[in-house]
């Protein structure tokens, strides 16, 4: 049975039959966490685009600047696991409509500071609260994603699936940057954190009266949950927790102490988190400090950084996408999942390293280009989320996710930060790009210590 036949599943009732070609639900289910995640990287990159314009009316120094840059990231890297736990105790659909809400309304509170004059340290403090409070609630969208990844697709799909909704990052410089650098020019820099705050309410909306598990969501049809569950989608992921026969044992497992300790003993999740770690490193120059570094760096408008970001923004997004395709086509093709998922993920990183050549030059046109490749690198070997995925025991997916993500963003605290020092102290971004350069030879330490990926399956006690 075809994917889009028309019927009805989980005893609901049979809806009319249709005719044409339907799009299985799982795809528009993965565009709305697509767009939900290119709001998140929007909302937590907008300060890059703004910095300069908030930095000049409020004040600050470069290094209040890089505090400001990390303030997310302290928080994010906290919220993992808290966010993880509630994921897996209440679900993406309740977890995810909650925390967009509440990181809308401090998005757009920030365009409130300094209305009335506020000595500098004040607006430092103001923002830099503001800033944490917007990485607790984002802390649990990726791990989300990856639950909502892992519920409903098959193992087949996943890198795909992963692959988009991780290169979302780069999706959302390359729409957003523009539109924010050009709000700035002609309006002010208060009135990009409205526009995200409007938006993000929107989505918050859709979002609650849409989506819900594969089982139980009744635009899923027989043929495509038979297609989900026979290749390795966990779609009782997300189902109500009942005593019933037919809540499925994953469900009923307990995350517990002796669970968790079998987690942060296992090498090939650490193996992850080091990777991770060395990827995200590049994700936050790009999306804290480069433009900055355009502007101060390389003399460029705030209004051209707007578009000049958006060129390796762009290519972000097709490596991220060539990286989950090009993984599913050798998993296709009979290559080991071990093989699939790191061979995009060493080429990638290698090419990532690619940036530390900035250095070398003083041709802005030529150093856009090493941008441009780099960050391509950087999306084909961002396969981090997949392999999550891939190996997270069933009974913590979400756990393993959010603890993934945390060791991941703590390159969102050393990062601008190390920056904003390296900067200030040599008055130049030289040492500043060869420092991010070296973690991609960090990220391929993480994947070689990997080993076999394969799903891990802890007895119950």
């Amino acid at each position: 049975m075809s994917d889009n036949t028309t019927a009805s599943s989980g005893g609901q009732t049979a809806a009319p039959a249709t005719t044409g070609r339907r799009v299985p639900t799982r795809y528009l289910v993965l565009a709305l966490i697509f767009i939900i995640t290119a709001l998140n990287y929007a909302d937590r990159s907008s300060l890059s685009i703004t910095g300069t314009s908030l930095q000049e009316d409020l004040g600050f120094s470069s290094v209040q600047l890089g505090y400001i840059f990390s303030a997310f990231s302290w928080a994010y890297v906290v919220g993992q696991i808290p966010g993880g736990i509630l994921l897996d105790r209440f679900g993406a659909r309740r977890v995810y409509a909650l925390i967009l809400g509440l990181w809308t309304l401090v998005t757009a509170a920030i365009s409130l500071v300094g209305l009335i004059t506020t000595p500098v340290l004040v607006a430092v403090t103001v923002i830099f609260v503001l800033r944490l409070l917007l990485g607790v609630f984002e802390s649990p969208a990726f791990p989300a994603n990856a639950r909502v990844a892992t519920a409903w697709f098959p193992t087949a799909e996943r890198g795909r699936a992963t692959a988009v909704f991780n290169s979302a990052q780069y999706f959302a410089t390359a729409l957003f940057a523009p539109v924010m650098g050009w709000v700035t020019h002609q309006f002010g820099w208060r009135w990009v954190f409205v526009l995200l705050g409007v938006l993000g309410v929107v989505l918050a909306v859709v979002w609650l009266r849409w989506m819900d598990s594969p089982r139980h969501h009744p635009r899923v049809t027989p043929a495509e949950l038979e297609t989900i569950t026979a290749g390795g989608g966990l779609v009782d992921l997300d189902a109500p927790k009942t005593g019933t026969s037919d809540a499925p044992k994953l469900q009923r497992a307990r995350l517990d102490r002796r669970t968790i300790a079998k987690i942060f003993s296992t090498r090939a999740l650490w193996g992850v988190y080091v990777s991770q770690y060395a990827v995200n490193a590049l994700t936050y120059f790009f999306i804290t400090w480069f433009p900055v570094y355009l502007v101060q760096g390389r003399g460029l408008s705030l209004l051209e950084v707007g578009f000049v970001a958006a060129l390796p923004a762009l290519c972000g997004f097709a490596g991220g996408l060539a990286g989950g395709f090009f993984s599913d086509a050798m998993l296709r093709r009979g290559y080991s999942l071990t093989a699939a998922r790191k061979v995009p993920s060493v080429i990638g990183m290698g090419l990532a390293t690619s940036i530390a050549l900035c250095s070398l030059t003083d041709s802005s046109p030529l150093i856009i280009a090493i941008m441009t490749l780099a960050f391509f690198g950087k999306g084909l070997g961002s396969l981090g989320w997949a392999i999550t995925t891939d190996i997270a025991p069933p009974q913590a997916t979400s756990f393993v996710g959010s603890t993934m993500n945390a060791f991941g963003n703590v390159a969102g605290i050393v990062t601008p930060i190390v920056i904003g020092y390296t900067v200030q102290a040599t008055g130049s971004f030289n040492t500043a790009l060869w420092f991010v350069a070296a973690h991609g030879l960090l990220s391929l330490v993480g994947l070689a210590a990997m080993g076999t990926i394969r799903r891990i399956q802890f007895d119950e006690p």
